[in-house]
């Protein structure tokens, strides 16, 4: 597929034990279907060819005669398909057993894997049948009349894709063979496994599996034994799990009696990324001492471009509800209340001074800011919360704000700029009419120069309300708003300002300001810089302007998280808002944020200190160093094309 990904399945098929051509039948019948939904990889659980639970019958020269038969058989069924295929298998070799995986594809056996830590405790006895891969000297493996590759850390490589693949029990070691392999180039890992169940021992896998593929800047992906094994002792419910860099991508259902096909789309692009970014990550193999990897390089045909099953999430910044969304809000807000803590008591400061528009982001820093002072006991008079009308401040936000401060009792203060924005429209020349950008941006300068007067005179702080979005897009006045002592939201994208005004709204710390809060939350964004109409209302909403923030909270994502191209960036906004935006307006958004986001970096060069809260940041000091004077032909070019 296009732009980085990897259409890569986990299969789980019903078996019997020790029939092997069954076993291999409904494999093949998953290949099929895999395949008929644009599958490149598929994985299947460990000794699925003969079934994990043949215990001693592993040593029967009739089941490892019928498992090779079967095999060959399988690899020469499915030579004109164009999946990759992994199947386990019990392999002799010096006169050993192996538990092995088998990679084949379009008639070609690839290569071989033995498993290399066998568990031999508890339920688990591995090592009375199976050797480990470590204690064998060859590199090659006979199956039928074909010599293949084998290794426990061999490396299958076809263009930028590097596929590495442990078995079961070699997860669970302190360095697992992908730790390795993933040093040594590996971004996809493969784990065919026959784990059975215990309670709680799902919920640790599935640690284990995000833990694993995070560590390793990877995509993992795992398929365990299901139903038809032996239920002598044990239960192997059939789970199958897909993970990318610590994120579960999908996960099947388990004690299904039957086939589990779960498939997603492993993103390499964003693997290898994240690597380049990680100047630590390469390290580690020398530490280790690595070595070169031994690889099987083959070619594997470009898949026809499909639609992704992966879930696109239109809002990358916002948890999800439930725990995880109290857990997340909560978890801001004491990142903010610590930062500004640490400043003021850093500076011995202890009066800030904050505009309050009656605007979301003021808002959000207004509530964090309160959150501070209470954490460090320190009276909310000593708050100076500013309202300052000017000629476009509408009666809606002037109620909100003086409603906002009044109710946790903070200082209010009310300077209009009015007076003092005509005397210097008078100073410099302008008609004081003209609804032009000087209008616009002295009203911006006029509210900074009283905020950072009064915190002189107050000696104060001077709190930052502008977000992340806004510094993305140059959505501020350059040393107006964009100017302040400490920038406490400066981290948060719009998306997530709103989203945490609802939240605090519905605990404790937003109790007495609740209707407030939400109503704040329900007014449209405005810099409100232009005159409002005749019935009050205002006709200056930034997102008729610049574009939705949604969109360019996605766009600033992808952008700096991953360094997606915009062709990328489209192909996937268009997945995530396919039924709110058409693909013209995404494109046409996407040409606004490109051209302000290369043309605006001037602002974020001398930008004030603030806490980095999400995975994004455009600090100029730690997380984003760019030339003010860099060319956005390239990026402008891709999205003219489009």
């Amino acid at each position: 597929m296009k732009y980085g990904y990897v259409k890569i399945a986990a299969g789980v098929p019903p078996v019997r034990v020790a029939d092997c051509h069954y076993n291999t039948a409904q494999i093949e019948q998953m290949i099929r279907r895999a395949e008929e939904q644009g599958v490149q990889w598929i994985v299947f659980p460990e000794l699925s060819v003969t079934g994990y639970t043949c215990m001693d019958l592993f040593m029967q020269e009739c089941l490892l005669r019928e498992a090779e038969q079967a095999l060959l058989e399988l690899v020469q069924r499915t030579k004109a398909v164009d999946v990759v295929c992994v199947v386990g298998m019990p392999l002799a070799v010096e006169n050993r057993l192996l538990n092995a995986a088998v990679v084949f594809h379009r008639g070609e056996i690839l290569g071989a894997v033995p498993k290399t830590y066998l568990p031999d405790c508890g339920e688990f006895q591995e090592t009375r049948w199976f050797t480990s891969g470590e204690d064998v000297t060859t590199r090659t493996a006979r199956i039928g009349a074909t010599t293949c590759p084998m290794a426990p850390r061999l490396l299958f490589t076809s263009g930028s894709v590097a596929v590495g693949i442990e078995i079961g029990e070699d997860l669970r070691m302190p360095v697992p063979p992908s730790s390795v392999m993933a040093l040594q180039g590996a971004n996809i890992i493969l784990n065919l496994s026959a784990g059975s169940e215990q309670t709680g021992k799902n919920d640790d896998l599935k640690m284990l599996i995000r833990q694993q593929s995070a560590r390793c800047a990877a995509g993992y992906v795992y398929a365990s034994a299901g139903f038809g094994e032996s239920t002598t002792d044990l239960v192997y419910a059939g789970k199958a799990f897909i993970a990318e860099n610590g994120t579960m991508l999908g996960e099947s259902d388990r004690f299904s009696l039957n086939e589990k096909l779960l498939i997603s789309e492993i993103d390499v692009a964003a693997l290898c990324h994240d690597r380049l970014v990680k100047t630590n990550f390469s390290k580690g193999a020398s530490v280790l001492r690595c070595g070169e990897p031994l690889c099987v390089s083959f070619r594997l045909p470009e898949r026809k471009e499909t639609a992704l099953t992966r879930f696109i999430d239109p809002h990358p910044f916002v948890p999800s509800t439930g725990a995880e969304y109290d857990e997340r809000c909560n978890e801001i807000f004491r990142i903010q209340t610590n930062a500004l803590a640490k400043r003021l008591v850093h500076t011995q400061i202890k009066h800030a001074v904050i505009g309050v528009s009656g605007g979301l982001d003021s808002t959000l820093a207004l509530m964090a800011t309160v959150m501070t002072f209470d954490a460090l006991n320190l009276p909310r008079k000593q708050i100076h919360g500013v309202t300052m009308p000017g000629f476009g401040t509408t009666g809606r936000t002037y109620r909100n704000a003086v409603a906002l401060m009044e109710a946790l009792g903070i200082t209010l203060h009310e300077i209009s700029i009015k007076a003092a924005c005509q005397q210097h429209f008078k100073d410099i020349g302008h008609d004081g009419v003209t609804q032009d950008v000087t209008y616009e941006n002295v009203q911006a300068r006029e509210r900074t120069q009283i905020l950072m007067d009064l915190a002189n005179l107050k000696n104060g702080l001077v709190i930052g309300t502008g977000d992340l979005s806004e510094l993305a897009l140059g959505w501020t006045t350059y040393n107006g708003d964009h100017m302040s002592m400490y920038a406490l939201n400066v981290g948060i994208p719009k998306t997530l300002v709103r989203c945490l005004v609802k939240w605090v709204a519905a605990h404790p710390a937003g109790e007495a300001v609740r209707e407030t809060l939400l109503d704040i939350a329900d007014t449209p964004v405005s810099p409100e810089l232009l005159s409002a109409a005749a019935d009050d209302t205002n006709h200056q909403k930034t997102e008729d302007l610049i574009g939705p923030y949604e969109l360019h909270d996605f766009f600033i994502y992808h952008l700096m998280r991953f360094g997606a191209s915009p062709a990328k960036i489209f192909f996937l906004a268009c997945q995530a808002f396919g039924k709110s935006y058409a693909p013209e307006e995404i494109k046409r958004w996407l040409q606004i944020f490109v051209r302000r986001f290369f043309a605006q970096q001037f602002k974020r060069n001398c930008m004030p200190d603030g806490p980095k809260v999400a995975a994004v940041s455009l600090s100029p000091r730690s997380d984003w160093r760019m030339p003010s004077d860099a060319s956005a032909a390239l990026w402008l070019k891709e999205v003219e094309n489009l």
